[in-house]
């Protein structure tokens, strides 16, 4: 009786069905006009960077509050019709060269986290560079190379890097440019081979290492809006009351840097590039010694295989077998041809001081004529 219920029982319920089998997942297509803007493959090359104001005024704060020049972060953002659009950034921590290993480390941990997190928020996390505060040009140093290096080997489009000179800044002048290194520099850099003949052979000098790329700063409505309300004068409530303290004031105080003559500057400009002259001594220097030591090598070589020679010649002579060729280069340890990849980046450094001094020395020279004009007067 149990069991007839239970088949009865069984026989109402509604028979099992299949699970649905899932159906593959659909992609719309590109639509045809935006097809030559979005750029899937990387084929499009970029032709200029577009700098957003949000940006531009996080990389300023940077690099006055950080120590000296060594205010550098990330830039993300993407590329779209080759135009890098750099729509956000973070700051990177910056340690004593005492704790190279754990600031890696760190420094590895805090970029993680950072897109980590900008990704859970949906804002843009892809990387496209870095950017490097500097003063008076001195950007060309080995640190810089390295990093924009790795970035255009694994970075989409290369990455770019954006230079900001925080001298130009406190003059009332905002500098920023953005740069790559050229593929003639990069090719040798992945060979790791800056001798004479490779820096002939890729037509190499220090104005070649980097190429700059043009950029543009794209503000907004807000940016504009909220600057305008820093640069407002304002009243304070108790003038209201009593006007004898009614002095207006604002967020951003005027500015009077037209006035300033702009040669504050100048000693420092001129004792980096003799700083940078004597490193540049220095290290020809060390390279002529360098090779010295290699031709006194070679001689060496060269002499013992000229008297081997000689011998073999003689044993034929006396109708003996001749002395078997021994290897040079296992008897003789001639060093390799040094790097002179130092000595352009010394190079790049002095050009870029000596082009820092002529835009301020003219600029102040221009200022003071005008200045002594205006007092005769």
């Amino acid at each position: 009786m149990a069991t007839s219920m239970a088949a009865a029982l069984a026989a109402s319920l509604p028979a099992p069905q299949a699970a649905p089998t899932p159906s593959a997942p659909t992609y719309e297509a590109i639509p045809a006009s935006m097809a030559q803007v979005i750029d899937i493959e990387a084929e499009i090359p970029i032709t200029s960077v577009q700098l957003d104001a949000m940006v531009v005024s996080k990389i300023i704060k940077h690099a006055k509050e950080a120590p000296g020049s060594s205010a550098h972060g990330l830039l993300l953002g993407l590329d779209l019709d080759g135009t890098l659009e750099v729509s956000n950034s973070f700051p990177l921590p910056h340690h004593s060269n005492d704790e190279d290993d754990k600031s890696v480390k760190g420094v590895a941990r805090y970029q993680a986290a950072m897109l980590r997190s900008l990704k859970e928020v949906q804002a843009d996390d892809s990387v496209i560079g870095f950017y490097q505060g500097m003063t008076l040009g001195s950007f060309f140093n080995q640190t810089l190379v390295d990093t924009q290096a790795i970035h255009q080997e694994k970075l989409r489009h290369g990455g770019i890097v954006i230079v900001h000179d925080i001298s130009q800044t406190a003059r009332g002048n905002a500098s920023f440019r953005a740069f790559r290194l050229t593929r003639a520099f990069l090719d040798a850099y992945k060979r790791n081979n800056f001798s004479a003949t490779s820096l002939i052979d890729h037509r190499l000098t220090f104005s070649s290492i980097l190429e700059e790329v043009p950029l543009k700063i794209r503000t907004n409505a807000l940016v504009s809006s909220f600057l305008g309300t820093l640069s407002e004068t304002s009243v304070p409530p108790a003038a209201q009351t009593n006007p004898a303290l009614a002095t207006a004031s604002a967020a951003i105080p005027p500015s009077y840097s037209r006035l300033n003559l702009g040669i504050a500057n100048t000693p420092r400009n001129l004792e980096l590039i003799v700083e940078a002259l004597d490193n540049y001594k220095t290290e020809e220097g060390n390279l002529a010694y360098l090779h010295r030591q290699i031709a006194r090598e070679k001689a060496k070589a060269d002499a013992y295989v000229a008297k081997r020679k000689e011998e073999n010649a003689s044993r034929v002579a006396a109708g003996m077998a001749p002395l078997p060729e021994e290897d040079v280069s296992r008897l003789f340890k001639i060093p390799p041809e040094p790097s002179r990849l130092e000595s352009m980046l010394l190079l790049g450094r002095i050009d870029a001081y000596g082009k820092s001094l002529e835009e301020t020395a003219s600029t102040g020279l221009v200022k003071m004529y005008a200045a002594k004009g205006n007092a005769g007067n």
